[in-house]
């Protein structure tokens, strides 16, 4: 039983309230307390050393990752964030200053986007260094996204360029806070989320959520150039299209919206966001299932993408 496949079965077996909006199964859980004007947005999310992390890569860029992965999640609902709590699992002879240098990342971050580090835990492990985080958010009760609204006919877009972020990009990504509040605030999102698996594995996600399927077009997946590169010089690597769609950790936003948005969305989008590129990869369809369209014409995708316990 892989990662997934254990959330649908644990799913439906969660105590619940009248409190929960949006529970399990969604980006971030979304519960209304009682404010006027904002539901909150309720996160917790791990990073686990060597499956999220090595011993050689740098403590600050540990703790920043841990924190940004959280913020990503509160994008794709197109919330603000507010405030954390850190849970750190560490051995018995732990080094302090991998510990202080890990909060120094995770710290500058938070100051980044105004949030308060507001407590935690701190727990001893016989295994790997582990860190969860627990995060809180606020969004406007009539702009929260969650996974279940695609409607036929809606393109989707991606924000960014995708494939090969083990060559660093899973450690120093931005989350889309600003890029998903801008969303919210100017068009009629009806469903986002952020990569952490992969398209091929994540936009299924919202497929079935939405009870649609979809078509991508081969030649709009943004690609990076580290991809290209990796292709273009290592025997081994995947060929750059397949990268672009199974890698994880790209940390972008996939949404879709009515086509009759596309174009003032992409030319928005441009004049806000320069340095962020936005590609139109595909549409919403009746027919279930994820197909690919390219010059050979068109194709189901496999499922790929990261799970957890998977069986190699």
């Amino acid at each position: 039983m892989n990662e997934f496949e254990l959330i649908a079965k644990l799913s439906p077996t969660l105590a619940t309230n009248d409190q929960v909006v949006r529970g399990a199964g969604d980006d971030c859980a979304v519960l209304d307390l009682g404010m006027k004007d904002q539901l909150i947005l309720f996160k917790t999310d791990a990073v686990v050393e060597d499956i999220h992390f090595t011993k050689d890569i740098p403590a600050e860029k540990v703790g920043r990752k841990a924190l940004a992965r959280v913020l990503s999640d509160i994008a794709a609902a197109a919330g603000k964030p507010s405030s954390c709590l850190v849970t750190v699992g560490l051995p018995k002879n732990f080094d302090p200053d991998y510990v202080f240098s890990f909060y120094k990342g995770l710290n500058a971050l938070a100051r980044e986007h105004e949030i308060s580090v507001s407590g935690g835990e701190t727990t001893r492990t016989t295994g790997p260094i582990f860190v969860s985080i627990a995060l809180v958010g606020t969004v406007p009760r009539n702009r929260v996204i969650t996974r279940a609204g695609a409607k036929i006919g809606d393109a989707i877009f991606v924000s960014g360029e995708l494939g090969d972020s083990i060559s660093g990009k899973h450690l120093d990504f931005e989350p889309r806070l600003k890029e998903a509040q801008w969303l919210a605030e100017n068009f009629s999102v009806h469903a986002m989320m952020d990569l952490s698996d992969g398209i091929a594995g994540d936009l299924r996600h919202i497929l079935n959520a939405s009870s649609v399927g979809a078509d991508l077009f081969s030649e709009s997946i943004p690609i990076t150039r580290s991809a290209k590169l990796k292709a273009k010089f290592e025997s081994s690597a995947k060929p750059p299209l397949l990268a672009a769609l199974t890698d994880g950790e790209d940390y972008e936003l996939i949404f879709t919206l009515s086509p009759k948005d596309a174009v003032a969305v992409l030319d928005g989008w441009k004049a806000n966001f320069p340095k962020t590129k936005l590609s139109c990869i595909g549409k919403i369809v009746s027919q279930p299932g994820l197909r690919l369209r390219d010059k050979l014409g068109i194709r189901e995708l496999p499922k790929h993408g990261y799970a957890h316990f998977e069986k190699s």
